[in-house]
């Protein structure tokens, strides 16, 4: 399953910057990209530590970020003041579903990602702080593109492409609780294979999100700053990572 849905993953990214910005089409491919991932960091996780896990691991996180979604869209706590628009559907408590979806999707993945870099010196706490980072890393290509598509609006203008730079505080510390979830339910070292080492499936999806982020900003979305900015984020720790399974 983890082949075909990271190909229609990996289809439906390249097909995006080719259809017009803020068009129906662009609406549908952003829908397959998030549930491609989704399907796929499922199906990987499924593999490596049972479905059981896995699928628990994938619900509390879907609903444990669609709490903090709809909290946030009505406090302003903890990304800031925004909104959803009626651009992606289907919603529930008016935040898109594919939203939470996504946390889980490049979630684990960054959280693999954290445990590769980090190497011999991994703990639970080091795996927590790092993988946050790692994926608040990748919000920085995100929210630039889903708020120049109208899928989220912000009360007031930020410094980064529109996006006040508390938005990243808050994605950290809402990683951080995510990371911690994942440590809890599904732990390193006890796989269903015995291994203990960092999924080499899931440290893949987060390296290639990161290449494919940064050369469509720089070539496609024409974007050098986001480029430059999120590439900086996500492609050390992919490198470390990448580093880390080749060692290993």
């Amino acid at each position: 399953m983890a082949p075909v849905a990271g190909a229609v993953t990996v289809a439906a990214m390249i097909a995006t910057p080719l259809c017009a910005q803020g068009g129906r089409a662009r609406r549908v491919l952003s829908s397959v990209v998030v549930v491609g991932s989704f399907a796929t960091t499922t199906a990987n996780a499924v593999r490596r530590w049972g479905a059981p896990r896995a699928t628990t691991a994938a619900g509390v996180t879907a609903v444990a970020t669609t709490a903090v979604e709809r909290v946030g869209t009505r406090t302003g706590l903890p990304f800031g003041r925004y909104g959803y628009t009626t651009a992606l559907q289907p919603q529930v408590a008016h935040v898109p579903a594919i939203v939470p979806l996504a946390w889980f999707a490049m979630g684990l993945p960054a959280r693999e990602a954290a445990h590769a870099a980090l190497g011999e010196h991994s703990t639970p706490a080091r795996r927590i702080a790092l993988g946050s980072a790692a994926l608040t890393a990748w919000d920085l290509f995100l929210d630039p593109q889903m708020v120049g598509e109208g899928y989220w609006v912000w009360a007031r203008r930020g410094l980064y492409r529109g996006i006040p730079l508390g938005n990243f505080v808050g994605w950290f510390l809402t990683g951080l609780g995510v990371m911690a979830a994942l440590e809890a339910l599904l732990p390193p070292g006890r796989y269903a294979d015995g291994s203990a080492d960092a999924d080499g499936a899931l440290v893949a999806e987060y390296t290639f999100m990161g290449v494919m982020e940064t050369v469509g900003f720089a070539r496609y979305f024409r974007d050098p700053v986001v480029a430059i900015v999120g590439g900086l984020g996500m492609l050390p720790v992919a490198g470390a990572a990448l580093i880390g399974k080749l060692r290993g």
